[in-house]
Parts: C-alpha cells; structure tokens; sequence
C-alpha cells in the first residue's frame, strides 16, 4: 500500500530497518520512545506523519547515528531521486517503484564459499537499462546475523565484537573493470555503501538499452556469519542462481525454503543438486522469474562439526538445552504466558511477512536437530516475537500459515494424544484436544478466513493457536496426570493414530 504521507517512504525504511537491527518490536518501540504502538504502527504504515520529537527519539533508542533525522528531513524537503540511479541491496534491495520498472537483472547469481573457517561471497548480476537516463552507481549491504532466532544475542555479539572492513575485503568490478565505492552506513553487523561505475582510469555508466555484469565479493569469518543465506527479489528478475560450496568432510546438509509477498512459505519448488568437487560438496539452486517480493533462505549444517551451542556445556545435550540454542524461547520466560499482539492487515503486512520468514528458519533449524513424524508447528512467542502469528508443517510436509487465529468452533468428538513442546522439550504430555476444529484467520492483506481442520492437523493448530493466548499444552492435561520424561516416551518417529473416519462435528 502506497503511503499518504508524501516523501515518508525513506524515512519508514530507515525505521524499519533500525528497528530490525535491533531486535525491536514496534510495540518494545513505542515504549522506549514514549508513544503508542498504534502511533508507530500508523508511522511504518505511512498512515501518520512521523513528528519532529518522534525522529529524534526513535534515532536516539535505536542508534541510528542520524540516519532516522536525516531522512526525516526529506519529508519535510522531498529531495528528487535521481531515476539513473539504481538502490540494491543484498539480501534486501530498496528500490522506487520507478526503478523497479526501469531496471531488470536478466541473472542474479550468488555463490558462497566456505573454506572451514572463513565464508566468501561472490555477488554477480546482469544488469539491464530499461530507463532514460545512465546509471552511475549501486547501493549493496553486506549484512551479518550469527543467531538469527536470537537477536539480543547477535546484537551482543555484534556489539563487542564488530564487523569490520578489514575483515570484509570486499572487492568489486562493473563489467572487466574494478571500481570504486562510497560508504553509505557503517554499523557494527552491517556496511552499505555504493559500487560507483567509475575509477581512475575512467567511468562506465550502464546507458539506455545496455546490459552489464556487476560483482562483488566479501568474506566473513565463520563467527560472524550464521548458517543461512538469503536472497530476496527486489528488481523484476529473470533467473535466479545460488550455489554453497563447502568442504566435504564436514557432511554438509542443505535445505531451503521460499517466502512470498502473501507470507506463505513452503519448502524450494524444485530441489537443490547437490555434487561431488574434488573434496567439496557443492549445492547448487536455480529458478526462473521469481515474483517480486519473494525471500529465498538457504539453511544448512555440518553433520560432522556439531554446533558448540550444542556441545560446549553438558546440559546442551538435553533436548531443550538444543532447542535453546537455535533460539526457543524456553518456560519461564514471560512471553510465552501472555497474549500475542494481532496484526493490524494489511498495514503491518511487512511485519508479518518478516516474522512468518523467522518463523520458517527456526522450523528448519528445528528440523535440523529432531525428527518430527507427526508434524511441528511454532509461535511467535517461542522466538521471542511478540506477535500473533504461527505455522504449522504438517506430517506430508504442508505448511500452515496462521495470522491473528482464534478457534470459533470445536467438535464434540475429542481424543488423547501426547504432545512435545520446544519450550520445554524434555517431557511429553497427554493432551486431550477436539478431534476437528474451526479457525477463523487473516490473509496477509486483511482478508478473513475460515478453516476447518481435523485430526493430527487440528491438534497442530490447536497447539500453535494456544501459544499465541499465552496458554500451554500443560493447561490442557486432565488433573492429576503429569508430562513423562522424553526418555520414557515411546512415540518417537510415529505419527498420531485415530480411530474410525473423519472426526465428527
């Protein structure tokens, strides 16, 4: 949706963007800076012109360094963007939509190279000028997120221990010829700064009507940089390429999964190749005319290298002391005893889209360290995510996205099942739940759905739906019975069982 308040969009990208640095909320937000979390909401949305007061606080709380001020100051005196420039970012262009329609990258191609101790990334587009006017320059980031699920702890991380442009080595070149760059920001856990189509042998602007490769390669040491890559559509492209090179003997595994602009997520519509190199496995993806909007996020670990999360104290080899570490939120925590915060859709549909993509890692990470034969589903809650969305994968490997969700309706018929929760994932507990269930949800443009769901499904929903009103598994148990220790439970690798044929209503 367009915003009403003309010139805000650079500054609501540059709040967006700070306040995903750190790990903020809009409500958390609202509270440091002294408004309400409707204020902020209607500020992202482009409902509410941001004030004066509202700028410099919220540059203030989020460190921004003067960049929510500056952009401020463009509401206020619009400064004309020059249409022969092209914004892109990697993984996240910004882009107008003039430039959308006047730049198209016929090949995006990416290639990450780790060596055991070191990633390298290699960026590589063709460009194509549909515009009027010359492009000069390209804006890329190079961002950094160790603990995805976690971000108080990359922020910490970050914090003392900063990326640095010594580590980075960042190298670039506009056709056969390098060239320079202009740094744009320069934060602790990302650069951003302009690859200009020049150096001091001449300029090389990209005329109407002509096409170009870009590159540019950067490495990031292996404590920096988490076990993720991620691409994201900004510019209509034709082809998408990916390719992870890592060294065979640490048995790598590779999966991935695509978000699209209506938040849904599912695992890759055609399979990652993976091939034998000399002593590397190699793990290629290509697609062809990704939507706009779209996130592709490859995730991978190294089965002969357990992570240290896992191994370093002796209590990480419980089953909860893993999940903690690939970032649940475990019990205790208050988050998980209150309400979830709903969307307001379609003008928070960024917000969902960018917490549902969260929400999509961490069920890979899950994925990575368990076997769920029955299916699995995550709240947001559960990685720190005050919001009321979850998903829900199902035993045949369909996702279920849920947005503001609330049971209408239950059957009659109930049965008992056990249940697990990554909250506190050493137990298992009886849970009697309706055997069908009606939930009334949101698309992510605000469109109301009804949905009925039975059996195992309906208990995975169920599940979910509860975490977002602050209740768990444990509220549902019949007095008197108790969760076993997952040493006893004898369900692991089946699916839940039932009786007769679809439940009744």
């Amino acid at each position: 949706m367009p915003s009403e308040t003309p010139g805000a969009e650079p500054f609501i990208a540059e709040l967006k963007r700070w306040r995903d640095v750190r790990g903020l909320s809009q409500s958390a937000l609202a509270k440091a800076v002294g408004y309400t979390p409707s204020y902020v909401s209607k500020v992202e949305s482009g409902h509410q012109k941001p004030s004066a007061p509202f700028a410099e606080q919220a540059d203030r709380v989020l460190h921004a360094g003067g960049a929510l001020r500056r952009a401020f100051r463009e509401i206020e005196s619009p400064i004309r963007v020059d249409p022969g420039s092209l914004h892109a970012a990697d993984p996240d262009p910004i882009t107008s939509d003039s430039q959308s329609a006047s730049v198209i990258v016929m090949h995006d191609d990416a290639e990450l190279y780790y060596d055991g101790h070191t990633y390298r990334a290699t960026q590589r587009r063709r460009l194509y000028n549909a515009s009027p006017d010359p492009i000069t320059r390209y804006l890329i980031r190079i961002s950094v997120d160790r603990y995805p699920g976690s971000p108080e702890r990359s922020n910490r991380l970050y914090r003392e221990n900063p990326l640095t442009w010594e580590e980075i080595n960042l190298s670039a070149r506009v056709g056969s010829e390098p060239v320079g760059w202009r740094v744009q920001h320069d934060r602790d856990a990302f650069k951003e700064l302009w690859l200009l189509f020049e150096n001091e042998d001449g300029r090389y602007p990209l005329y109407p009507g002509e096409s170009t490769w870009i590159e540019y390669s950067y490495t990031v040491s292996d404590d920096k940089w988490g076990t993720w890559f991620q691409r994201a559509v900004r510019l209509p492209t034709e082809r998408l390429s990916v390719r992870l090179s890592f060294p065979a003997e640490l048995d790598p595994a590779v999966w991935g999964t695509e978000t699209t602009m209506t938040a849904a997520a599912f695992p890759f519509r055609t399979a990652i190749h993976k091939a034998p190199d000399e002593d590397r496995q190699v793990f290629s993806w290509t697609t062809d005319d990704p939507p706009l909007h779209a996130r592709y996020r490859l995730e991978w670990k190294f089965r002969a290298r357990p992570n240290p999360e896992e191994t370093a104290p002796v209590s990480a080899n419980t089953a909860s002391e893993k999940m903690r570490s690939i970032g649940v939120v475990q019990a205790g925590d208050p988050i998980l005893t209150g309400r979830a915060r709903p969307f307001d859709l379609p003008e928070e549909a960024e917000d969902a889209r960018r917490v549902v993509a969260e929400l999509n890692a961490a069920a890979g990470r899950a994925a990575g360290i368990h076997n769920f034969s029955k299916g699995m589903g995550v709240a947001a809650p559960q990685i720190g995510i005050d919001r009321a969305a979850a998903i829900a994968r199902t035993a045949t490997g369909e996702t279920i996205t849920l947005l503001n969700p609330r049971v209408i309706e239950e059957s009659t018929e109930t049965d008992e099942q056990y249940e697990g929760c990554w909250s506190f994932f050493d137990v298992r507990g009886m849970v009697p739940r309706p055997r069908a269930i009606t939930v009334e949800h949101q698309d992510i443009d605000g469109q109301r759905r009804i949905t009925i769901f039975e059996d195992a499904v309906a208990r995975l929903v169920a599940h979910e739906v509860d975490h977002l009103g602050g209740t768990l598994y444990t509220a549902r148990m019949r007095p008197g019975v108790e969760p076993i220790p997952v040493s006893e439970y004898r369900g692991t690798g089946r699916s839940w069982s039932y009786e007769g044929g679809p439940a009744g209503r």
